[in-house]
Formats: structure tokens, C-alpha cells, sequence
């Protein structure tokens, strides 16, 4: 059983800069897809980013060239780097992960955390002023 723990949320102003951690632990990164979604009190859970087994990523329109995610095996951690946030981007962000799914053939997409049963983190606020 995978289990996540999130950092590194916070309030910035408008173009700023944040970058959120998820700790990691009870599973192999060879098997699993990791990444982040977010998600606002009575809005869906919009995908993020995913980084897959591989190295590959993949990320939402709405963060494309502001967002990057990364991982560091040796420290069992994931990565959002958030550059040139807008208020838009206020949410509450959670790491998320799965196995089941990309070994039954889906792929490693954000698009893959809208589904509710994936592994998840207890998420981390981050707030975007104007």
C-alpha cells in the first residue's frame, strides 16, 4: 500500500514561484505512475501533471510551460515546481499514484487522476492572490 505526503504549499502573490514535495513510501517507482492533481471545494478533480516509470511527462494545458515535475529515487520524492502561478491556480494539490490502472493499460496522463480510487495524499493549499 503506496502512501503520500505532501509539502511545500503556501500563499504567494501572483507570479511567483512554489514548489510542492511528496514523500513517498510502500511501493517501486518501476511500477508506478506518480503525479498531482487539484482540486477546489465543489469543483472536479483537474490533473496536473504525471511522470511515468520512464521518466516521461505529461501536463495539463491550464499549467503547461509554468509547471514541472520531477522525482528523486534515491529519496522516494516527487516534485511540482510551479512557476508563474495565477490566482487560478489556487487549489488544494494532492500527489497522487497508481499501479493498478497503467498495468491494466492506462496510460500515465494527468488525465488519469480524475479517477477516484487512485492513491492519494492528504493534499497541500496553495493560494494565488492577484
Amino acid at each position: 500500500q503506496v502512501q503520500l505526503v505532501e509539502s511545500g504549499g503556501g500563499s504567494v502573490q501572483s507570479g511567483g514561484s512554489l514548489r510542492l514535495s511528496c514523500a513517498a513510501s510502500g511501493y517501486a517507482y518501476s511500477n508506478y505512475c506518480m503525479g498531482w492533481f487539484r482540486q477546489n471545494l465543489g469543483k472536479e478533480r483537474e490533473g496536473v501533471a504525471s511522470i511515468g516509470s520512464d521518466g516521461s511527462t505529461h501536463y495539463a494545458d491550464s499549467v503547461k510551460g509554468r509547471f514541472a515535475i520531477s522525482q528523486d529515487n534515491a529519496k522516494n520524492t516527487v516534485y511540482l515546481q510551479m512557476n508563474s502561478l495565477k490566482p487560478e491556480d489556487t487549489a488544494m494539490y494532492y500527489c497522487a499514484a497508481d499501479r493498478l490502472y497503467v498495468s491494466a493499460g492506462y496510460a500515465c496522463r494527468p488525465t488519469l487522476w480524475r479517477v477516484e480510487d487512485v492513491s492519494r495524499g492528504q493534499g497541500t493549499q496553495v493560494t494565488v492572490s492577484a
